[in-house]
């Protein structure tokens, strides 16, 4: 069986930057250990596999995988199979909508950006642990927890400085950490680990800005923000309060185009 499969610089318009996802296409959906394997084999922080509809209102169901588990929301690879779709198989008008285990995702093309329609979550204050601060190897002033911990800084410098124990990280309960500080250029700035789910650390993490939307849109008193992920790829998007959810804008650009045979 032969299947297309796109990949995608996402939240960048330069190759090489921003985070690489795979998008593979499919008229038909396969078995879950088949796309496990390939993005096993993709060995990128995600694979998004696009097929049929599987609810009402949606134009394509999109499910996503890293090297080692199937996750709930992936933003980046999201955006990136949109592009596939509006750019690489004529996906008629400006708006597209994926059925996903996170509910119902339009992304809409909006003057050579993409913006994405997610949930916004808001974090809850928690106490700063030990073990926290032994995995990252320094301590924040702040820290949260929604679907991941959040754990703020004083400084961008502080941000980029964090050389983090991986190891201790995949320990902690969660399904993994945000840092973040206040932005020089940017309103905020963040950088996003996971080794528990293959991911040591994430180039740019659409997801991660559901909790970092809310956050800083409080801090700041701003409905709108200029956020920037500086992993070592980097990565930009403008992320927007839109009542109970936030809209990430971010442009993508077209790495590779072949097919794989499973």
């Amino acid at each position: 069986m032969s299947l297309p499969l796109f990949q995608v610089d996402a939240f960048t318009g330069q190759t090489f930057r921003g985070n690489p996802a795979a998008v593979v296409l499919l008229d038909a959906w396969i078995g879950d250990d088949v796309m496990q394997a390939i993005a096993r084999e993709n060995n990128l922080s995600e694979t998004a596999f696009v097929g049929p509809a599987t609810a009402d209102g949606a134009d394509y169901a999109i499910r996503w995988f890293t090297p080692t588990t199937e996750v709930d929301l992936c933003g980046h690879a999201t955006l990136a199979a949109a592009h596939v779709l509006f750019n690489h198989r004529g996906h008629a008008g400006d708006r597209v909508v994926f059925a996903s285990r996170s509910g119902l995702l339009p992304v809409t093309r909006d003057n050579g950006s993409l913006v994405l329609d997610f949930p916004a979550w808001n974090a809850e204050p928690v106490e700063i642990t030990n073990d926290l601060v032994e995995a990252l190897g320094a301590r924040p002033s702040e820290c949260y927890r929604s679907r991941d911990l959040l754990a703020v800084f004083e400084s961008k410098k502080d941000v980029l400085g964090l050389r983090p124990d991986f190891r201790r990280i995949a320990a902690l309960n969660g399904h993994g950490v945000i840092v973040t500080a206040p932005g020089a250029g940017h309103d905020f700035v963040s950088r996003f680990f996971a080794p528990s789910l293959g991911v040591d650390e994430d180039p740019v993490t659409g997801s991660a800005h559901c909790t970092l939307t809310p956050y800083w849109s409080k801090r700041l008193g701003k409905r709108s923000l200029t956020a920037h992920q500086v992993s070592r790829r980097g990565g930009e998007m403008r992320c927007t309060m839109n009542g109970e959810r936030v809209h990430l804008a971010g442009r993508a650009v077209t790495y590779l185009e072949g097919t794989i045979a499973v």
